[in-house]
């Protein structure tokens, strides 16, 4: 037994020099820590929503304190995963001298953190405004699987907007893990936005949304197959998902899909439509459906 695991142990690291995809990080800079960047949004998520999360008991005597060491340990954190994000790449022996980068983008990340804390109550009372259900903004915060997934959409963004490299997706990622929302940190969100319910949200990297458009869960703003090049490579950098313009809603189950498709100001899009063309501000789409059937007992027994 033992020689077989040798064995196999020594086809595995043979394996790691085999030509084609590479699919090993070896002898390179350190890659940034999942672990920690999850520390990093916890952290956030207890500085945006101060008594909400983390910490209970806060008053105005503890709370300065209690912020500026929570930023402080921020500041140093992002400032680490953010140089190893620049840095992935070089060989490890390589030298790196990008750590004024590094702190730039940590300090103006933290920085946006009041515009950001902003955008998210307007998406909190959107919430509210949205749904009968909702009892309190309380519940809101503490339960509603779309505030999490859009306040660390609103946070990867601004780091995605800055050219760090990884860190974004790797938020939006856990976000998608944990709610079942996927929101790709380039989409451009405007504010009181709402995800009702949410499982099976996608909204693509190019994607543009109005302010006030709601959704509900199973919705895809995605984009269609890809083009390619003559050398047969996938175009990028190019706009491939929709449009959203203000005041829309869209219903549960729906697929939009492409870059030239505009949904115009105020429009309603029904449940389980497919639509790839643009619609005009104040439209109605509903997708035409067989009626169903209904067989009473009567009816069945007599058949």
């Amino acid at each position: 037994m033992n020689e077989k695991i040798d064995r196999a142990a020594h086809a595995l690291i043979e394996s790691y020099g085999d030509e084609g995809t590479k699919i090993h990080h070896l002898d390179r800079h350190p890659l940034p820590s999942h672990d920690e960047i999850v520390r990093v949004l916890d952290t956030v998520h207890e500085l945006i929503f101060p008594g909400y999360i983390g910490a209970q008991g806060l008053t105005d005597t503890s709370l300065q304190l209690h912020v500026e060491s929570r930023m402080t340990w921020l500041y140093e954190a992002l400032t680490e995963q953010i140089n190893r994000a620049i840095n992935h790449g070089k060989n490890l022996h390589a030298a790196c001298r990008v750590e004024a980068k590094a702190t730039e983008c940590a300090a103006n990340f933290l920085a946006q953190l009041p515009a950001v804390r902003k955008t998210l109550a307007t998406d909190i009372r959107a919430a509210y405004d949205g749904d009968p259900a909702a009892t309190c903004l309380d519940e809101i915060i503490f339960s509603y699987p779309s505030t999490y997934a859009v306040m660390v959409y609103r946070l990867a963004h601004e780091l995605y907007k800055m050219g760090v490299p990884l860190i974004p997706r790797i938020m939006t990622e856990h976000a998608h893990h944990r709610t079942g929302i996927d929101i790709h940190p380039g989409t451009r969100i405007g504010s009181s936005f709402f995800i009702d319910h949410g499982t099976g949200v996608v909204i693509g990297g190019t994607a543009v949304i109005g302010n006030n458009v709601k959704i509900y869960q199973g919705v895809t703003i995605g984009a269609f197959s890809f083009d390619k090049d003559a050398a047969g490579q996938l175009i990028r950098n190019t706009k491939r998902h929709p449009t959203i313009e203000d005041d829309v809603v869209i219903y549960a189950g729906t697929t939009i899909l492409g870059g030239d498709t505009v949904i115009g100001c105020g429009s309603v899009i029904g449940g389980n439509v497919w639509l790839t063309h643009s619609v005009p501000p104040g439209s109605r789409v509903l997708q035409e459906t067989p009626r169903p059937r209904i067989i009473t007992v009567e009816e069945a027994a007599v058949s």
